[in-house]
């Protein structure tokens, strides 16, 4: 698996890993590419690699009995996909899919648990992650109780900007649907009215970033709430 990675790698948490310490990790990481609409993990089966995105972007898709979906949270390069391996559980809950393809590093699950028995800056760096992820996870789940569609879709194109770090990203409404646990018509309509305000352009299955302030005030509270969690934990990188 040896591979020659570049410090800092890309990845927030691993970036904040003094040299030394990333170069005995290294080891254990191999870059991989995420491809759009690429399934990392499964409800129930067990956790073979974590993943740490550099440029890609991970939803955490709560999967219904009925075979309906909903995004229950969403990693890119401030984070990691496989936070029950930190927990010192072997399963999720949820499905891992790919949403914004790009690159990662990934572990195998197992080696990470040995890695994380011995002291080292990793293991507070990913516990504050996961403090993070719960904060944005419970924010989600009030968010699409109490707002509308169309404050729902700017907070999570909001959220999805900053992960990817550019104002085009490839992005279909039925994609959006699942993600947001309504029909794609919904999706349709509500995309339609921020386009219409100016504030974003989809075409051919992209969606173009265009007045990033109008969105912001388009949306709910709630991605500032997550936000500034977050920015708390880049401060704490």
């Amino acid at each position: 698996m040896a591979q020659n990675i570049e410090y800092p790698p890309g990845n927030l948490i691993l970036g904040a890993l003094p040299s030394h310490e990333f170069k005995r990790l290294s080891e254990h990481l191999e870059s991989v590419e995420l491809r759009l609409g690429e399934v990392l993990q499964m409800p129930e089966e067990q956790i073979e690699y974590c993943y740490f995105p550099t440029d890609g972007v991970v939803s955490l898709v709560a999967i219904l009995q009925d075979g309906e979906t909903v995004e229950a949270g969403i990693v890119g390069r401030e984070g990691m996909v496989g936070i029950p391996i930190v927990l010192g559980v072997d399963t999720t809950t949820n499905q891992a899919l790919v949403q914004g393809g790009g690159k990662a590093l990934r572990m195998k699950a197992n080696s990470l648990k040995a890695y994380l028995r011995n002291d080292g800056v990793l293991w507070p760096l990913l516990l504050r992650y996961v403090h993070a992820m719960f904060a944005q996870v419970s924010q989600t789940a009030a968010c699409n109780r109490v707002h509308t569609l169309n404050e729902r879709l700017a907070r999570w194109l909001l959220l999805t900007h900053d992960l990817r770090g550019r104002d085009k990203f490839d992005l279909t409404h039925e994609f959006l649907a699942n993600m947001l646990g309504t029909r794609r018509a919904g999706v349709s309509v509500a995309a339609s009215s921020l386009r219409e305000a100016g504030l974003i352009d989809y075409s051919r299955g992209q969606v173009i970033m265009l007045d990033r302030k109008g969105l912001e005030g388009a949306s709910c509270e709630c991605y500032g709430i997550v936000k500034a969690e977050y920015d708390r934990l880049y401060k704490a990188f």
